[in-house]
């Protein structure tokens, strides 16, 4: 095995698992390896985000879940990683530690009728592995957190919150998309129409019921950087739910996008960001930042 193989921030190899729902990523916000579980396997999504790395993304729903062969998936993947020879193989030395479990995937994952279902499901299967405890001997960090990768369009209904909640009891943690704080920022860049009002009554409830970052892609288009307008907007948005939220997530582009708008976007600059970052530390919260 060369470092040429191992799985990095800029390739998301699905195909390194062979499996249908589980996939393992390196993660560069979790700092580590992140086992991602992918509910929408037909490329359905509610939302068509212009920098998604999805290929032949399709608005819709996920299709019917097939659970026993997620939890036979999960099962069989986490005895690889804990206790084969996984690690060795894929994932370069420093980063073999695993971070978390991560519904994110190809599509919104709370749009799946099973959610609430699968939540019952990871929750078993991880207090069969024990990765749930306060110690565990192979995991570095404890406790290991479970995490939701969202666009909160749904945070509005009440199986979701309910899920949400679930969530929380198995070290939960919500990460809530917020790219935009104008209606024509979000639908240039999610390309949904949207009341901002409503996204703030969303991520309100979210964090209500269980401790929620906002996660935030910052790109140039058109070789311009985000104009002073859509930061404003977006900073005045944070202030309005800086008390219930933890921090924000603020990353730029890793990996291409698979969508037609993908040639009109370029990555912003580290300090670019770190710009960005500094105007919402002055709300006083915490910024992740990763470039």
């Amino acid at each position: 095995m060369t470092t040429q193989d191992f799985l990095t921030p800029e390739d998301h190899n699905r195909d390194v698992s062979g499996l249908t729902y589980i996939y393992p990523v390196v993660s560069r916000r979790a700092g580590g390896v992140s086992i991602g579980i992918n509910l929408n396997v037909n490329n359905a999504c509610n939302w068509r985000c212009v920098y998604c790395q999805v290929p032949n993304l399709k608005r819709g729903t996920p299709d019917k879940i097939d659970l026993a062969l997620l939890e036979k998936e999960f099962r069989g993947f986490l005895n690889q990683l804990l206790h084969g020879d996984f690690m060795e193989r894929y994932v370069a030395e420093g980063d073999r530690h695993l971070k978390d479990i991560a519904f994110s995937g190809n599509g919104e994952p709370t749009s799946a009728k099973e959610f609430p279902q699968v939540i019952t499901l990871v929750e078993k299967v991880l207090n069969d592995f024990k990765l749930l405890d306060d110690e565990h001997p192979i995991i570095k960090d404890q406790p290991i957190k479970v995490r939701l990768i969202t666009n909160g369009s749904l945070m509005d209904k009440d199986g979701v919150l309910n899920s949400v909640r679930h969530l929380a009891k198995v070290h939960g943690e919500v990460w809530f998309k917020v790219d935009g704080g104008a209606p024509e920022d979000v639908a240039r860049v999610n390309d949904v129409n949207i009341n901002i009002a409503s996204v703030i009554k969303r991520l309100k409830a979210c964090a209500a019921a269980c401790p929620t970052f906002v996660q935030t892609c910052m790109f140039g288009l058109d070789g311009k950087p985000p104009s002073e307008s859509h930061i404003s907007a977006y900073i005045k948005l944070l202030a309005e739910v800086k008390s219930d939220i933890k921090g924000v997530h603020l990353y730029g582009l890793a990996r291409p996008s698979y969508q037609e708008e993908a040639p009109r976007l370029s990555r912003l600059s580290a300090e670019s960001l770190e710009k960005i970052a500094a105007k919402i530390r002055s709300l006083g919260l915490p910024v992740f930042v990763s470039p």
